[in-house]
Order: structure tokens, then sequence, then C-alpha cells
């Protein structure tokens, strides 16, 4: 299954067991009076689908009233008698709604704050369950103060993040209303006619996004922090290795069969971590996201990492086991390990909605 396939796939399926699951806690709370107690276990593929689904339809609540009320407040200044305005008057008119739905959404980031600090503390409390109990790590039950630093940074890192899409988002907007403007006067629309096809665009822009965007960011979330308290949970344990353990079946990608059963240092993913606490906004340079494309001089599929610009491949795919269960498929030009550490691939998640996790090497 395609990538772009895949994510859509599992974003209906989690978004409808949202659902279920938010109707019958609403059921029990209100007519039972039984507050249910969320928390999220890590330990199981399972647990993990529900706390990202969770977490996604969260951001989403606390996001959606700022989306609209944004799309409402560009709209009030664009609706405008287009025609009788100069192109002066035009650049100020969309600066104006562009800043109108900024001073709204400005508000976001602090607002998913809150849901933020309450899950990064319970994925790094599940993660060091998980190890404990799952992979019966000697460690305490209590967090160390590694751990509260991730805490810390995932909240944070999460929120600036937001505020970064938002910027984009009215960015996108502005030239969107821009050439919205410029072709209809062209074409002799007149102002109904405009101000609908600038809502359309103002919706689909600052608010239509957010149903898909919102269940990414809940899965890097959930997933890097995941990592990273399994790092802090083997360096505790004096663990000095880990192995990345892909979800081998039917939904898997190319990326994560490339990496299951690579071995990398706990003490390098430490220190990749604090170069990341260091500059939450170079996550995407020290830790890309693997993407696919098509590579025409050998005719097969090739795993790269953006850098500087540049492509720089990982890997390409020999055979594919794409759609099967317990199958890596086979590979060409893959680095290796040490190389693929120093490209920032060496811990989950490798790409958007990765399910891949890692255990504690054997020795």
């Amino acid at each position: 299954m395609p990538p772009e396939r895949h994510d859509s796939w599992l974003l209906r399926e989690r978004s409808l067991f949202t659902q279920a699951r938010t109707s019958a806690e609403d059921i029990l709370e209100h007519y039972l009076g039984v507050r249910v107690h969320k928390a999220f276990e890590l330990g199981s593929r399972n647990g993990l689908d529900r706390a990202v689904a969770e977490l996604a339809s969260l951001l989403r609540a606390k996001a959606s009233q700022s989306d609209h009320t944004a799309v409402k407040a560009a709209i009030a200044i664009l609706d405008v008698d287009w025609a009788q305005t100069r192109a002066d008057q035009r650049r100020t008119l969309i600066a104006q709604a562009m800043r109108a739905a900024g001073r709204t959404t400005a508000r976001i980031p602090r607002t998913v704050q809150v849901v933020f600090d309450d899950a990064a503390r319970k994925v790094v409390e599940a993660t060091r369950e998980a190890a404990r109990r799952g992979q019966g790590l000697a460690i305490s039950a209590d967090f160390n103060a590694l751990d509260r630093r991730i805490v810390h940074h995932l909240a944070t890192s999460q929120a600036y993040a937001v505020r970064d899409e938002y910027g984009r988002r009215h960015q996108a907007l502005s030239e969107q209303a821009r050439r919205l403007v410029a072709e209809s006067l062209e074409a002799g629309l007149g102002r109904a006619e405009m101000a609908q096809d600038l809502e359309r665009a103002a919706q689909s822009i600052l608010a239509g996004r957010s149903r898909f965007y919102w269940e990414v960011v809940a899965g890097a979330f959930v997933s890097q922090g995941r990592s990273f308290a399994q790092l802090s949970a083997y360096a505790e344990a004096r663990i000095d290795r880990y192995v990345i353990e892909a979800v081998l079946d039917e939904r898997t990608t190319e990326v994560c069969r490339f990496l299951h059963g690579k071995s990398f240092s706990v003490d390098q993913g430490l220190s990749l971590f604090e170069r990341i606490e260091a500059d939450p906004t170079s996550v995407k340079e020290h830790t890309p996201w693997v993407r696919e494309a098509f590579d025409p001089t050998t005719g097969r599929k090739a795993l790269y990492v953006p850098r500087g610009g540049e492509r720089v491949g990982i890997a390409q795919v020999a055979q594919s086991a794409l759609g099967t269960r317990d199958h890596r498929g086979e590979f060409a030009r893959g680095r290796t390990e040490r190389e693929l550490a120093d490209l920032g691939v060496s811990f989950p998640p490798f790409h958007g909605l990765c399910r891949t996790t890692t255990v504690a090497a054997v020795s």
C-alpha cells in the first residue's frame, strides 16, 4: 500500500475508533457519573493507536473553534467590492485580513500547550511502565531527571511547531488570496462570487488541513516521546544498545521494513536528544523523516532523507514486501547503522504515523 493510502486508511480507522470511544465515555460520565481516567498504554500496537487517536481528537477539539473564527475574521475584511480598489488597497486589505486571522489563531499554541503538557507526562509514564513490565528493565517507577527534561521538551517543542505551522498557513492564504483576486478581476467576476472563492480558500487552508494535520502531530508526538523515554530507560538500566522493531504487517512502509532489526547506540541516541533539546527548531534537521522516490537510473524505489537541499540515499528497494506480513523485503545499497545514526535515522518516528518502536538489545 502506498504511504499516502496507508496514512489515509489509518486516519479513517483511528477517527472511527475515537468517535466510538468518546461517545461511550460521554455516556458513562453524563448518565452514570463515572469519569473515565484516560491513561496511555504504549506497550502494544493497539495501545499506541489509541493514544494517538485520543491525542489527535483532543488537539482538534482545542483548535477547531479558533480555526473557524479565523476564517470568519479574514472573510469579514476580504468581502469587499474589489473592482473599486487599487492595487495598493488590495495588498493592504489582504494584509489586514491575515493579521485578523493571525490574532485568532495565535491562541492555538497556548491552548494546545495544556494538552501537550498532560500528554507528555502520560507518554513518558506509559513508556517507563512498558519498559519495566514489558521488557523487564531494572528501572524505577518514578521519573528520573532526564525524563523530566523529556516531558518539558516534548510539550514546548510541539507548541513551537504548531505556531510555525499556522504561520505557514497564513502565508499560503495570503498568496492564494492575491492570486484569486487578480484572476477574478481579470475574469470579471462579481463581489459575491469572489467572496465565495475567498471563503473556500480560507476554509481549506486555515481549517480544512487541520483534521489530518493533528493526526500527524499526535503520531509524531507520541512516537518521539516514546523513543526519548525508552532511551532514558535504557540508560538507567545500563543498556548499551537498542534494536529497531517494526510492526511487520500489511500496513508497514518500506522505510520501517528496511530499518527493522537494526541496532544503535544508546549514548549516541541521547546525544542526539540533547542537540534537539538545545534547539527544538532543528528537529527536522537532526532527525529527518525518511522519504521515498522512484530512481529512474536503477528503476527501483529509493529511500532517502533531505539534507542541505539534496537527497541523501539510505537504501534502494530490491524486492518489495509491501502489503505482506512478517517479511522485510530485500534492499540494496543500504547505509550502515553508523551512517544512519550520523544522518539522524536511528529512532522512531521515521515518517508520519510511524508505528515502529525500539527494544533493548540482548547481549
